[in-house]
């Protein structure tokens, strides 16, 4: 019988770690592969919304598309969107990254400086709302600023003229430009609208720069609130949980590599106890590792390792969000978890009535608005559908349901 080493424990659950086994995403790989291969081909293609609830692997497979871009040549950046920051600077610093990525591959240099000109323009507006000499920014950008161009003050204009003028380096290359944005839905409403004139005008041009969002199951309500065409703007693909085949393979195909074996029953109770999510997959699969003495893999050591995961998932995945909240906020949570329990759900999945919540607190429902838009902020739940909210964490509600008042 095979010994299970905790040092050589393959599994990864971390926050946008990539797993030992990226399983049951091939079809979005393969999918980006065709958008990268039309680019190179010169054929239009729409930018791309990657949506899902957390812990499904949607800044794991972001930077995995990114890769395959950087693997084809392309220039890329990278950006995490925060409520409290204005786009300006993130997609500066990451368009200054692509340039830099496609400098080498251009012939003419000068024409790489009128690019990197405007860029530097289109940065140095970040600095007009900051108040105090400390908080402005110089973008690192050793040429002067161009004048008249991506320098308006007005982000939609700049950030059209911006891409327009990055693309065409792209296009003098043969290759292409790709800014991956995550958490994309906490983008202020001016800066969304901006993102989707840029990207509209960028499709009507068949130019070789394409934007891959990620963000949260109401990112597409987002980008159609800004701008009722981005509906036809971008290919969206929701990510969502692992099924049973994809589960299993991203367990066992990392095991099979240290010559460590499941049982059946083990992956039964390994499926059942993680819902198929990613982040949970892994959370359980190293638990369950680091309590085997051997292989193979049994019921056993899953249960005897579960508490243990959970305990982590507790603070680490679930509590960290929690303690975020106010106390308001969080009998808006409880009572949602309630309403989802009394539904039948052992999952988050199922979308809870506002008029529901606010007569579980005996409250209008006018008056726990403020709950409502603070929670949805801070990125705890989401409203799909008007009049209903769901947590944006899988598992949350049943979390909920086991802790004190």
């Amino acid at each position: 019988m095979q010994c299970v080493d905790p040092v050589r424990n393959p599994y990864a659950p971390g926050a946008g770690q990539r797993p030992p086994e990226l399983a049951g995403r091939d079809r979005e790989l393969d999918a980006f592969d065709v958008v990268l291969e039309r680019i190179a081909r010169g054929r239009p293609e729409r930018s791309l919304v990657l949506t899902g609830l957390r812990g499904v692997g949607k800044t794991v497979l972001l930077n995995t598309l990114r890769s395959a871009a950087i693997g084809r040549l392309w220039g890329t950046g990278k950006i995490e969107a925060r409520p409290d920051q204005s786009l300006r600077r993130p997609v500066s610093a990451a368009l200054h990254m692509a340039i830099r990525e496609l400098a080498p591959h251009h012939r003419d240099p000068d024409r790489v400086d009128e690019v990197l000109a405007v860029l530097k323009a289109f940065a140095l507006r970040a600095n007009d709302s900051s108040a105090k000499l400390r908080d402005r920014w110089a973008p690192g950008i050793d040429v002067p600023p161009a004048r008249g161009r991506a320098d308006s003050g007005d982000i939609e204009i700049d950030l059209v003229e911006l891409f327009t003028d990055v693309a065409s380096l792209a296009t003098d290359v043969g290759t292409g430009i790709g800014l991956f944005i995550d958490e994309m839905q906490d983008l202020g409403p001016a800066d969304v609208s901006a993102l989707c004139a840029a990207c509209h005008e960028l499709s009507q041009l068949g130019a070789p720069l394409i934007v891959v969002g990620a963000g949260l199951p109401h990112l597409p309500a987002v980008l159609s609130a800004a701008k009722s065409y981005s509906e036809r703007l971008f290919r969206y693909q929701r990510i969502d949980r692992l099924d049973r085949v994809a589960a299993d393979l991203a367990l066992c195909a990392p095991a099979a590599r240290e010559q460590v074996e499941y049982e059946a029953k083990a992956l039964d109770l390994l499926y059942e106890k993680s819902g198929g999510y990613p982040y949970f997959v892994q959370a359980y699969g190293k638990a369950t590792w680091d309590h085997a003495p051997q292989s193979p893999v049994t019921d056993a050591d899953v249960r005897v390792a579960a508490p243990e995961a959970e305990a982590e998932l507790a603070v680490g995945f679930f509590g960290s969000r929690f303690e975020r909240a106010t106390p308001a906020e969080r009998d808006y949570m409880r009572a949602m978890a309630t309403l989802s329990g009394d539904h039948g759900s052992n999952d988050m999945d199922a979308a809870v009535s506002t008029a529901d919540i606010a007569t579980a607190l005996g409250r209008k429902p006018a008056g726990l608005s403020p709950a409502r838009d603070a929670l949805i902020k801070k990125g705890l739940i989401y409203s799909g559908e008007r009049g209903t909210v769901a947590f944006t964490v899988p598992h949350f509600g049943r979390y909920l349901r086991t802790q004190p008042v």
